[in-house]
Formats: C-alpha cells, sequence, structure tokens
C-alpha cells in the first residue's frame, strides 16, 4: 500500500500564496510539491488580498473628489504594483509566444527573451485600456459596485492559476514556477474551490440586489472560462505551463470578470 502523500500546513501555504503571487511581506518556509499543492488552493485568498488593496485607493479618490475615470487607473494600476509586474509581463510574453508561430521549443524560447514583441506589446496595451473602461463603469455608478468588482476579479484571477495547477495539467520544461506548481491541485479540490468562490462572490453581492449578486457570479464563471479557453491553447501550443502562462491567465480572468460585471 502507498504511503499516503505528505501534506503541508496551512501557514505553510499562505507563506507560498502570497511569497510567490504578491510582493506583500511573507517568508517562504517550504519550496517543495506539497507546500505548492496548499499554496496553489490558497492563491484565491491572495487575490482577495490584493483586491482589497486595490479597492480601497480608488475608494479613497471618489471621496476626496477625485474622477471616476482617475479611481478606476489606479485600482488597476495597484494589482500591478503588487506582483511587480511580473502577471502583465507573463500576458507579455505569452502573447508572443503565441503569436510567433514557432514550434513549442522555439516557441518558449521566446518566452523567455527580455525583449517584448509587437503581440506582447499590443496584448498588455488592449488589456489595461479595457480593464481601466471596464473598472470606471461601475465605479461611476457606486463606489460600493467599483470595490466589489475590483476583489471579484483579483479573487478570480488567482483561482483561475489554481484551477491551471490542477492534476493533469503538464508543466512545458523542467523549471521555474510553472514545473513547481503544475499538476499539484487534486481536481476535486479544485472543483470544489470554483463553486465555492462562484457562491460567495454572488452572496457578498447580494445586498445590491440580486441582479448584483447574479452578475458577480457570472463574473467569476466567466473568468475561469476564458482562462480555460486560454490555457488549453497554451498546452497545446507549448506542451504544457510555464510560469508566464500562470501570469497570463490570470490577466485574461481579471479583465473577462469586470467587463462582465461593466456589463451588468
Amino acid at each position: 500500500m502507498a504511503p499516503p502523500p505528505e501534506r503541508a500546513s496551512l501557514r505553510d501555504g499562505l507563506r507560498f500564496a502570497f511569497g510567490t503571487l504578491t510582493v506583500l511581506p511573507a517568508r517562504i518556509t517550504r519550496w517543495d510539491r506539497p507546500a505548492a499543492r496548499t499554496g496553489m488552493a490558497c492563491a484565491p485568498l491572495a487575490g482577495l488580498a490584493v483586491g482589497l488593496l486595490a479597492a480601497v485607493p480608488g475608494v479613497l479618490l471618489l471621496v476626496c473628489g477625485g474622477g471616476p475615470l482617475l479611481a478606476a487607473a489606479v485600482t488597476v494600476a495597484v494589482p500591478a504594483a503588487l506582483t511587480r509586474g511580473l502577471h502583465l509581463d507573463g500576458l507579455a510574453d505569452t502573447a508572443d509566444g503565441l503569436g510567433s508561430a514557432k514550434p513549442a521549443e522555439d516557441a518558449l524560447r521566446v518566452m523567455k527573451q527580455s525583449s517584448l514583441r509587437a503581440f506582447g506589446v499590443v496584448a498588455v496595451l488592449v488589456v489595461v485600456l479595457v480593464e481601466v473602461a471596464a473598472v470606471d463603469e461601475p465605479l461611476d455608478f457606486c463606489w460600493v459596485r467599483g470595490a466589489l468588482a475590483a476583489v471579484t476579479a483579483a479573487v478570480a484571477a488567482r483561482l483561475a492559476m489554481t484551477l491551471a495547477a490542477r492534476d493533469g495539467v503538464p508543466p512545458a520544461r523542467p523549471g521555474g514556477l510553472g514545473a513547481a506548481v503544475a499538476g499539484v491541485v487534486p481536481r476535486g479540490v479544485a472543483a470544489a474551490l470554483a463553486a465555492l468562490t462562484v457562491l460567495l462572490a454572488g452572496a457578498c453581492a447580494l445586498p445590491l440586489g440580486l441582479p448584483s449578486a447574479a452578475a458577480h457570479a457570472a463574473a467569476v464563471l466567466a473568468a475561469l472560462g476564458a482562462a480555460e479557453l486560454l490555457l488549453r491553447r497554451c498546452v497545446r501550443r507549448f506542451d504544457g505551463v510555464t510560469g508566464d502562462v500562470f501570469g497570463a491567465l490570470a490577466e485574461v480572468a481579471a479583465t473577462a470578470a469586470l467587463v462582465v460585471l461593466a456589463l451588468g
């Protein structure tokens, strides 16, 4: 009989999640598969912290008389700062790799280069502009809706990373963050976290009315759907996932969630 898999404590998992997905002070005490498993399961909690920290300055700007567009721009800028821009960098590198029309090995080499190509620049510009416009819409209507949209998008972005780290998704190369977290989260755990997040997103927006609750639940589902499409494309194109792909998934998921909430 095989021995039970080694486990990591919740504290180790939280340190792994916050230490790898944010710049918030978190001393990583373990860098192994059990810690990565617990850490990626805790990724939505890191998203919750990022979302709250992003919402606060935007709301303060509105209270102090700043316009919703300025508040939206700052709200979008804060998550980028809290990740040292790594997710946007991952989006740019992934776009360059996908747009290179080269075999998987050569595309991965393109992604590792420090210089940006046209696909990467366009991808980052489009995502940032869409996110700012999408956050501006709920902020212009009500600061509570804008703050909740920022939090929902940040949580959905990190949840997309959790699902991308599920069992069966291979790493594209042996080194880096992608190899460290690829396939560490059991599928049942990933599915349960997704369902729980959808329910909590709807419940948190329920005081704003049933339509708002439905919109926030739909935003999380749309974020996961968009990220899943990109994930499958990357796995086919690169034969697996990399750290850059995880960053791209987070940005695409956040953008999809914000667009749905802007429409709502």
